[in-house]
């Protein structure tokens, strides 16, 4: 007789094939139609995209131990002055510190071509930019653009973050003061791409990032196409808040057959903070967001509704699978901040979480102020259905509250085996079961 474990490593591996076959996405969880630009995969051809650069003939060396930055920003330069046009990197490893991007530029990365990040945080401007919900003044990414409509990263090569440094000295700091924030490690990310539409990144491998791997800011009609995003996880030094893809006030997001194993957030929703975020100018939501067909390791979560995040709706994940992440879907509550999430939906998580889905009080640099009446925050109208999932803690966890109200949950078609089979709903509003079947684990 086969065990709980066997049948359900059996339905992960019916859920993996189906995840072969491009879905069709119709309606939004509130109703409305998906636009027809989420089911297209295509991927846009280089020599449609400009002029190609290879940057060996402007000038660049492959040569992992010089620092390039001034010969392939002259690259990007001219190609911008006259049109625009790819910036090609060719087979072998260029050492760079922060490049930015111009408009009608591009990236495109070929088979074995390894864009490297410095380790040294001078070779990174200080720049206005966006970071943990606020306009600060920062460190640059390694691969900026701004205003950049049509903006694409493409090819077959890895931009490494070269990161290990930064983990080394983030961790110290860490050690000698544990309040120490992010920002005040000092290190980069790795693409900052922000007031962009029609953004798409496909193919290439993101390994090894400073800080967030891609932080997109204000952007529309995004695309991410079959890219692979890593941070070490394990032993040491892990790559602290290496999130694979954070969205800061951005809307319609297609992540498509994408695999995440990094040591923070895969795909996270953000757009501000604070007791009047909804009154700061920059601030904004986060909306219209699919992630489908992605594979995540080791990361916090599958999605996350972030820390700096306050107005997210619109999100679907479907027939995603998992492998030792922490959460499918992660719900991070900021009791100094009124946040609205609203209109959520998985559809087919098959592999092995702690939890499944977790509703979690987050108090980690709070700075609350009086605000007469203070909006309620809420989560509302969420699915969490055809799932079938190893959970080494638990399948569902909230905790009981008046910092917010949670209503409308919706659990279907769910086989979940975990130690603790406790599914306590009783601190949501209307929740609704059909079909669930929560194993305990067999020692």
């Amino acid at each position: 007789m086969q065990t709980n474990t066997m049948r359900l490593f059996a339905a992960m591996l019916l859920g993996i094939a189906a995840c072969d076959t491009y879905a069709d996405f119709k309606t939004f969880p509130d109703g409305t139609p998906v636009p027809e630009w989420f089911n297209d995969t295509s991927i846009p051809k280089t020599d449609r995209l400009g002029k190609p650069y290879v940057i060996t003939d402007f000038g660049a060396v492959n040569d992992s131990t010089i620092i390039q930055t001034e010969a392939l920003q002259k690259v990007i330069d001219l190609a911008a002055s006259d049109g625009g046009g790819v910036i090609v990197i060719p087979e072998g490893t260029f050492l760079s510190g922060a490049l930015f991007f111009k408009p009608g530029t591009h990236l495109h990365l070929e088979k074995g071509a390894r864009l490297k990040g410095s380790d040294a945080i001078t070779n990174y401007q200080i720049i206005p930019t966006r970071l943990e919900g606020q306009t600060i003044n920062y460190f640059a990414a390694l691969v900026n653009a701004d205003h950049c409509d049509g903006f694409t990263i493409s090819g077959e090569g890895t931009i490494d973050g070269n990161g290990h440094r930064f983990y080394d000295e983030f961790w110290l700091r860490r050690k000698v003061n544990p309040k120490c924030t992010n920002l005040e490690a000092l290190r980069p990310r790795m693409a900052y791409i922000s007031n962009s539409k029609d953004v798409t990144i496909s193919g290439i491998h993101m390994v090894n990032s400073g800080f967030w791997t891609n932080h997109l800011y204000n952007c529309e009609r995004i695309k991410y196409i079959g890219v692979t995003i890593l941070a070490p996880t394990d032993g040491y030094p892990k790559g602290p808040s290496t999130d694979a893809i954070d969205l800061d006030v951005c809307n319609d997001v297609l992540i498509s057959g994408c695999h995440m194993n990094v040591n923070d957030d895969g795909v996270c929703l953000k757009g501000g903070k604070g007791t009047y975020v909804d009154t700061i100018p920059g601030n904004g939501p986060s909306q219209r967001v699919i992630v489908d067909r992605c594979s995540f390791g080791k990361t916090n979560a599958g999605v996350t509704f972030g820390s700096e995040a306050w107005d997210c709706s619109n999100v679907i994940m479907k027939d995603c699978t998992f492998d030792g992440t922490y959460h499918v879907l992660l719900f991070k509550m900021r009791p100094d901040t009124p946040q609205q999430y609203r209109n959520v939906l998985v559809d087919g998580a098959t592999g092995t979480v702690r939890n499944a889905v977790e509703v979690q009080t987050w108090k980690q640099f709070f700075d609350k102020v009086e605000r007469d009446p203070m909006p309620m925050s809420i989560v509302d109208n969420v699915t969490f259905r055809n799932a079938h999932l190893v959970c080494t803690r638990n399948f569902y966890r909230d905790r009981k509250t008046d910092d917010y109200i949670l209503s409308n949950f919706t659990f279907s078609d769910i086989i979940a085996e975990s130690p603790d089979i406790t599914f306590d709903l009783t601190n949501i509003s209307n929740p609704k079961t059909s079909d669930v079947s929560l194993r305990q684990t067999q020692q």
